[in-house]
């Protein structure tokens, strides 16, 4: 087949692929209009999220057998839509799952212990020991929505630290730690978030959601950033509602994941950067060296597999 790289991925994919003696050519500065004009030429495409595969798209596509996705969400792709055109749709959920697992449980540690803020005082001659009494994670009910790849794994690195896990996915029947929302919405000092971004949870965590939580929480972000409606968990933060936040991923990113939108950002978005009750990092939750290796691998299986 020919396959085309719109996005850069670990080479291990490419060169595997070459030595199946597929022909692999790449487009990594091209913009959506330039590989319109060639995409009839492939038979597959391998991507992360620079450029939307949305109908207007596939429907030059006639003679593409597979669009393969660097990592876990297909949002930026309509699979409804490649289905009708027998456009098989692949991801590597499987490839950064360990890597997002201990990212959160990184970042929510971090937060509990006071780490970014007491470092920045330490490097700049404040030593302060008692503002920065932290909080342990044993004994703490943690809320995991979403029990596929992602929230399993981070389910199996708490397992350790003496934490009542409540998981739920209203999408499989029978899991571990399988619990029901309103358990959650009763019992949960975390809450970590593990879903793709469907019609159905964008803004899921707004104001009615937090208001549902008979305790104040702690939210994890390391899913998509329109999961959370940012306005409303301030709001909560103002309010001692939320009592911190970590989030890996922003609302206002640009849909490629590169960048933030620099125009016009909200109060919201500085009352983030500014509070010493956040944690924030840039969508690199599922980042790692061994990831990197990982999710090209998978790749390889799963494109291998159609021939």
């Amino acid at each position: 087949m020919k396959i085309l790289f719109i996005d850069t991925i670990h080479l291990l994919l490419k060169e595997e692929l070459e030595k199946q003696n597929h022909i692999c050519e790449e487009a990594y500065d091209k913009t959506r209009e330039e590989i319109l004009a060639i995409i009839e030429n492939y038979e597959g495409i391998v991507l992360r999220s620079r450029i939307k595969m949305d109908e207007d798209f596939l429907s030059k596509c006639h003679n593409l057998k597979f669009i393969a996705r660097a990592g876990s969400g297909l949002e930026n792709i309509d699979e409804e839509y490649a289905k009708s055109k027998n456009i098989k749709c692949f991801n590597a959920a499987e490839g950064n799952r360990q890597a997002v697992a201990e990212h959160t449980l990184g970042m929510l540690l971090s937060l509990f212990n006071n780490l970014n803020k007491s470092d920045k005082e330490v490097r700049n001659g404040i030593w302060e020991r008692e503002g920065n009494t932290g909080v342990e994670l044993a004994g703490k009910t943690i809320g995991i929505i979403g029990y596929g790849y992602n929230g399993s794994a981070f389910a199996e690195v708490l397992s350790g630290f003496g934490v009542r896990i409540l998981a739920y996915d209203k999408y499989l029947e029978k899991y571990k730690y399988q619990s029901s929302m309103q358990e959650i919405f009763q019992k949960a000092d975390v809450l970590s978030l593990h879903i793709p971004l469907t019609v159905e949870t964008t803004y899921l965590v707004d104001e009615n959601f937090i208001h549902q939580f008979e305790k104040p929480i702690y939210i994890i972000n390391t899913a998509r950033g329109k999961c959370v409606h940012t306005k409303d968990l301030v709001s909560a933060m103002g309010k001692g509602k939320v009592l911190g936040a970590c989030l890996d991923v922003l609302e206002f990113e640009k849909t490629s994941f590169e960048k933030l939108e620099t125009k016009n950002l909200p109060e919201e978005f500085q009352y983030l950067i500014t509070s010493e009750k956040t944690i924030l990092s840039p969508h690199i939750a599922g980042w790692t060296k061994e990831s990197k290796v990982k999710l090209a691998e998978i790749l390889l299986q799963k494109i291998s597999s159609l021939a």
